[in-house]
């Protein structure tokens, strides 16, 4: 490991106000410190915000207020978002174990990296590290990587089953940065690769995530689901957080869906809740909103599987979530 300075900030302008160029936000440390232990993250200067006045879960008008230093079994965990948002609580309880959920963190976890094995080698090219250097992942090991908004430059997905739900959710995402505060929706805050894969996210350097606000709870029933290759401690094949709404003549009032484990964001299917809306709420019309969505899927000759995996989920969890 590269030496490095360490600094403990005090309040989040303190570590705005630290930073410089080789500086990184230390969190949790879940995700930043195994990719510096395998050489991918090369900081001079570890700003750690972990222990911010930002770690509380508080009422806020018609939703809830979410620090950015909440820890991820704390946000599983907390009676209001059990009672309120159970689409987010099981999301947040179905990524990786017990043990790093405890030390992970809400903005840690917006912002982990992509885990495509050749952004993690940094014996491989790869796009995200070296830009220009070429996506081996095309050519190579992709079955588990996007069929949805990829480009030629990263095939790529994003991580995190929170981000899912919050997507869902129409989450609002508070920053500060040397460019003063601003909020940022979800769908939003992450991009899709284009010819920029290092760029994970909108956010500026600088930029600090110090809370997620999230609006009244979505109308109906509610759900999160994550299909993976074994029971525990996988990342998401393909999962779902998708909400319901359902009118007393059998229409759909409102839905939610967005879709994890299939891009480089995770992607609200707007196609599909626009197909949805004034419909029947039936096996068939779901089925015809799912293929409306994944119309757009480009899968690689190794990852086609997601795309009718991701058509059943949809199907599936509407069907749960109708009346």
């Amino acid at each position: 490991m590269r030496p490095f300075e360490y600094a403990r900030a005090g309040d989040p302008a303190d570590a705005v106000a630290r930073f410089r160029p080789g500086t990184m936000y230390l969190g949790g440390g879940t995700n930043l410190v195994d990719l510096m232990r395998l050489g991918v993250a090369e900081p001079e200067f570890l700003v750690d915000v972990s222990r911010l006045p930002l770690d509380r879960v508080e009422p806020d008008g018609d939703g809830l207020r979410i620090g950015a230093a909440v820890r991820n079994s704390d946000l599983g965990a907390h009676p209001l978002v059990r009672e309120r948002y159970p689409m987010l609580a099981r999301a947040v309880l179905s990524g990786a174990s017990g043990q790093i959920r405890n030390m992970a963190t809400v903005g840690g976890n917006l912002l982990q990296r992509t885990r495509c094995p050749y952004f993690q080698d940094v014996s491989k090219p790869c796009n995200k590290r070296r830009p220009g250097s070429g996506c081996p992942a095309i050519d190579g090991d992709h079955s588990n990587l996007a069929v949805l908004g990829h480009s030629t430059a990263c095939v790529a997905t994003h991580p995190s089953d929170m981000a899912v739900a919050l997507a869902a959710l129409d989450a609002r995402v508070h920053v500060t940065g040397p460019g003063g505060d601003r909020v940022i929706p979800m769908p939003g805050l992450h991009r899709l690769p284009g010819d920029e894969p290092g760029r994970d996210t909108v956010l500026e350097p600088g930029d600090l995530v110090t809370a997620v606000h999230l609006p009244a709870p979505p109308p109906g029933a509610a759900r999160y689901r994550k299909v993976r290759e074994r029971a525990s401690f996988a990342f998401a094949l393909v999962s779902i957080a998708a909400a319901l709404d359902v009118a007393a003549d059998g229409t759909v009032r409102e839905c939610r869906i967005a879709l994890g484990g299939v891009a480089h964001a995770p992607w609200r299917c707007e196609r599909a809740e626009q197909a949805l809306r004034g419909g029947r709420a039936d096996e068939e019309s779901f089925g015809r909103a799912a293929d409306a969505e994944l119309a757009r899927a480009r899968p690689l000759p190794r990852n086609a599987h997601k795309v009718p995996l991701a058509r059943n989920l949809i199907v599936r969890t509407l069907l749960e979530l109708a009346p």
